[in-house]
């Protein structure tokens, strides 16, 4: 088997994706419409010749799950969620800082009385982590450009990949995700903590227990501050140098998958719908490029950086049963966070941030009080109200594990509510919720975005990654 080639992290804005993207920029303005035609894929690619879809692919089940981590930043929380479940086992570690390995290796060791082997110092230690032979999920939590060769190479080599957001930056990368997990018949989910908040559970239950009546529209971002304050800033710190280098590739939204990940698992998006085209707009630039003054940030490593993404980034998008849904980012404003989260409905209208919800008068829902008196134009479950609402009415998942995440931590819990449920399913032999097909679907809305606003916010189609299998694909069940 030949050796891959895979990015250097000194070299990435070489990489092939990062050029396409820089050369769709620069295109964009005289050209858009040879631009359109040029960079996106409006016929479905064939799946090629021995693969098959895995949205209901089922794998032995395993009495442990030994998994491996890449990546101990972010991967800090996957360590935290493994080493809390008995019938999982990290085997091993992997991250180019060997202090930041030795420190987690500890911690597992302290929590499970096993020390992990370690994989450091160099920027393709981490190939024989995945080359091993006892290891059933490679967790990728590296910086974005190394997610896509990290996951095909893990599922070539017979172990499951769970990536982080993005999983791809292109669609072309996203298409290589799909094939290969198809091809190598490995699952492939995107590590989406936020369609794991107890809230969005929640949302998640009472649509598919039908509250709201028919589903027509979804709102979502992911809205952080993440300027911090002089002259400590965030986003000028040098170990967020490759994040940063995002801003001066694209026009879209860098990070789409928190806003639509939960909306996505309300609709039912791969099951019974999917999204079909999206227009975007972009505010001007200005946020980094203040802040860069502001800060004093060293202008000798950033000077040359000339920042490209809009501040605001709104993106609107079409499904193929005609619902709307919009999402949003923008990190350098000063305002609250927000994921909005909201859903509408026939019959009841949910919005985050905070949590509220509006339920017409003529609902009668079983799990409502029939003798409620409620009014459409006001908020009927909000505050202590809601609360109780919501607690008297959790997610499966929720009375399964919610404890335990609460505990754990991370997010809030979300991240050891994912991860429990997604290593379980391996345990299993189950499908996770989330396969692939949304990985790719919810990643490729970077390049989508990015080719809209390039091109004067022209219509921009997103890539049926199920190559028509949504259509008829039933629902999730709320939990298996």
């Amino acid at each position: 088997m030949d050796r891959p080639v895979h990015p250097s992290r000194r070299d990435f804005l070489k990489m092939a994706p990062f050029a396409a993207l820089g050369a769709a920029s620069a295109e964009a303005a005289p050209d858009p419409r040879g631009l359109l035609g040029a960079r996106t894929q409006t016929a479905t690619p064939a799946r090629p010749t021995g693969s098959r879809p895995v949205w209901d692919l089922t794998t032995e089940p395993v009495q442990k799950v030994r998994v491996g981590i890449i990546g101990l930043n972010r991967g800090r929380a996957h360590v935290n969620s493994c080493v809390a479940l008995p019938w999982v086992e990290v085997k091993a570690l992997c991250d180019i800082k060997e202090d930041v390995a030795k420190a987690q290796a500890e911690a597992v060791r302290k929590r499970t009385g096993k020390s992990p082997d370690l994989y450091v110092g160099s920027e393709d230690a981490w190939e024989k982590l995945v080359a091993r032979d006892d290891i059933d999920v490679v967790y990728v939590a590296t910086p974005w450009e190394w997610h896509k060769p990290m996951a095909v190479r893990a599922m070539e080599l017979g172990k499951h990949a769970f990536v982080e957001v993005n999983c791809g930056i292109t669609v072309k990368e996203c298409w290589e995700l799909v094939d290969a997990s198809e091809k190598y018949g490995r699952h492939c989910p995107i590590l989406e903590n936020c369609a794991y908040g107890e809230e969005e559970l929640f949302v998640r239950r009472m649509a598919a227990e039908g509250l709201f009546g028919d589903l027509k529209h979804a709102e979502g971002a992911y809205i952080h501050d993440q300027r911090g304050t002089a002259p400590d800033s965030t986003f000028f710190r040098p170990q967020r140098d490759w994040r940063r280098k995002y801003h001066t590739l694209i026009d879209g939204n860098p990070y789409p998958t928190h806003a639509i990940g939960p909306l996505a698992t309300y609709l039912g998006l791969g099951r019974g719908d999917v999204m079909t085209r999206a227009v975007s707009v972009s505010s001007p630039e200005i946020g980094l490029s203040q802040l860069r003054e502001k800060t004093g940030a060293d202008r000798t490593r950033t000077a040359g950086e000339r920042f490209t993404c809009g501040d605001m980034n709104t993106t609107l998008i079409k499904t193929a049963l005609g619902r709307s849904i919009v999402i949003q980012h923008d990190n350098t404003s000063p305002r609250p966070y927000s994921r909005i989260n909201a859903l509408c409905g026939t019959e009841a209208t949910f919005f985050g941030y905070p949590a509220r919800l509006a339920i017409d008068s003529g609902n009668r829902h079983p799990l409502l009080d029939p003798n409620e008196k409620r009014n459409s134009h006001a908020w009927t479950y909000e505050g202590d109200r809601l609360k109780k609402f919501m607690q008297a009415n959790p997610h499966p998942l929720v009375k399964l594990a919610g404890e335990d995440a609460r505990k754990v931590g991370g997010h809030g819990g979300m991240d050891h509510l994912m991860n429990f449920r997604f290593l379980d399913c391996i345990r299993r032999g189950l499908t996770p919720d989330m396969t692939v097909y949304d990985a790719a679907a919810w990643s490729c809305l970077l390049e989508v975005s990015h080719l809209s606003v390039t091109s004067g916010s022209m219509p921009v189609e997103i890539p049926d990654f199920t190559r028509g299998g949504w259509k008829t694909l039933p629902p999730l069940p709320l939990i298996t």
